[in-house]
């Protein structure tokens, strides 16, 4: 799949851009040139050597607030994603195997979460346990995991109905070695479409609830909490919020790019797309090959 994924144009895009995130996030605050917590008299300074993104309100350097701040929000993004992906696609493929009454339990239980809207859940639990950025994360997550309970449901439904599937469990295969051999590969794609998406959702969720002031405390500096900080001086920086809005903005298309690419190139659609443009791309190399051997035996 990585492979096909990486041969579509908007597959490269999307990996390229989510890596370059992934290394602001693990070398962010490493690269960071001054102190992000340092201030200084030097309050909205403009654009300088000194200062690439001009300083803030407390004379601090806000590139290297925003380099600093890049962990946080990839760390609290992928925790939601992770949560939702363990919490919901294990017992969306187990439903199929465990009986009426975990199926019914699991539905009903996937329909509770559905109702919850969980932004204002993980502002609500966040103000009962405490203002941290981790257990607003996990509930999230947790309210996130429908989806995951979902999508790994309906695929498992598809391969469970399958021939092969009824004569491997008809001849004493285990529910476990069913779904590591026969489950597991075909549940993979929409499972991983789901997850691109999630981790989409989940910078969003970070970035409105770090922009409210909730799960981070400060000075400890987030996009969300730039962008809510640099909102307060529109009037001396109207540039100022450009930044952590555009890095916040591209995260997420490129997370519904990466899902929308695996949706292209999944299944026998997706195979048959993959060679198709192969197909073409041979087709034309035979074109530009007759063509130069034609000029050539004619001069």
């Amino acid at each position: 799949m990585v492979r096909r994924v990486l041969s579509l144009p908007s597959g490269r895009i999307a990996v390229g851009l989510l890596v370059l995130i992934a290394l602001l996030a693990a070398l962010g605050p490493v690269l960071a040139p001054q102190d992000p917590l340092a201030t200084s008299d030097n309050t909205l300074a403009s654009v300088s050597w000194s200062h690439w993104l001009g300083t803030d309100y407390l004379g601090r350097d806000t590139f290297s607030r925003l380099l600093d701040g890049s962990r946080v929000s990839v760390l609290a993004s992928l925790e939601v994603a992770l949560v939702a992906l363990g919490v919901g696609a294990v017992p969306g493929i187990l439903s199929v195997y465990l009986g009426r009454v975990f199926e019914w339990g699991t539905l009903r239980l996937a329909d509770t979460l559905v109702a919850l809207p969980f932004l204002l859940f993980a502002v609500a639990v966040t103000a009962l346990l405490g203002n941290g950025l981790t257990q607003a994360m996990l509930v999230t997550g947790v309210l996130v995991s429908p989806l995951f309970y979902r999508v790994s449901r309906a695929a498992t439904l598809a391969v469970a109905r399958s021939q092969y599937v009824e004569a491997a469990i008809i001849s004493g295969a285990s529910v476990g070695w069913v779904v590591r051999r026969h489950v597991w590969a075909k549940v993979l794609p929409p499972i991983a479409i789901a997850l691109a998406q999630t981790i989409g959702v989940g910078f969003i969720i970070v970035s409105s609830l770090t922009f409210l002031g909730i799960g981070v405390q400060p000075p400890a500096p987030t996009w969300g909490g730039l962008l809510a900080s640099d909102l307060g001086y529109l009037d001396y920086q109207p540039w100022a919020p450009l930044a952590p809005a555009i890095l916040i903005m591209l995260t997420v298309w490129a997370s519904n790019l990466l899902a929308d690419t695996i949706r292209d190139v999944s299944g026998e659609a997706g195979r048959a797309f993959v060679t198709h443009r192969r197909d073409v791309r041979s087709a034309h190399d035979a074109s530009d090959q007759n063509a130069t051997a034609h000029s050539g035996g004619a001069r």
